[in-house]
């Protein structure tokens, strides 16, 4: 069994319901440790500083960029996102599995960093739908929903440098898909290798 916890990335197209993912999965299994991302754009209606993201300005952002504070970071619709390295060390050492959600700028580049991380994107059944759910939020003008859904096409080209596709249909489902995916990776070989490297040295007695 591997002890070190295991990162999961967690991306989508906006719209694609990825949050609410997260947070039901939270909700569900409360031993995963969430990573709170760093973002420079205004809160949402119901948003909390420090809850869904921690909200900071331009300036204290590129200041952390700077100092190497952040595992990655990236710039969204003239936004930047990021995600604090010691919260995810600090986990991961203890054991604890990570569930980050970030765009797939930041995705790709915490794979650089953890090439053990797992990734998962999550996609509605449809373009049409993922039109519905950008306008069903109300809290954005037309400019802003077509300047999304323009992005989730160029995004199209690098989800296969994902490892899990979850097509949110079904909220439901998709939680626990997502669960089952985080728990099985543990039983990778490639987490395994100090367990493996103990039962080699205890066979070496019978060769």
């Amino acid at each position: 069994m591997s002890k070190k916890g295991v990162l999961a990335v967690i991306s989508g197209f906006s719209g694609a319901g990825k949050g609410t993912i997260v947070k039901e999965l939270i909700k569900r299994y409360p031993e995963y440790a969430l990573s709170v991302s760093m973002t420079t754009r205004d809160p949402r209606p119901g948003e909390e500083h420090g809850r869904e993201y921690f909200f900071v300005s331009d300036e204290e952002f590129e200041k952390l960029i700077e100092e190497d504070g952040l595992i990655e970071h990236a710039g969204y619709c003239k936004h930047y996102y990021g995600t604090p390295r010691k919260f995810v060390d600090d986990c991961m050492q203890q054991g604890r599995d990570v569930i980050l959600e970030i765009e797939m700028q930041g995705a790709l580049q915490v794979r650089k960093m953890f090439p053990d991380a797992l990734l998962l994107f999550v996609t509605p059944p449809t373009a049409t739908e993922l039109e519905k759910r950008l306008r069903g939020r109300n809290t954005e003008s037309e400019e802003v929903i077509k300047a999304r859904l323009s992005r989730a096409y160029e995004e199209t080209e690098y989800i296969p440098e994902y490892d899990y596709l979850l097509v949110n249909d079904d909220l439901d489902k998709c939680v626990e898909m997502t669960h089952t995916i985080i728990r099985n990776a543990h039983e990778e070989i490639s987490r395994n290798g100090e367990f493996l490297k103990d039962i080699k040295t205890q066979l070496e007695v019978y060769k």
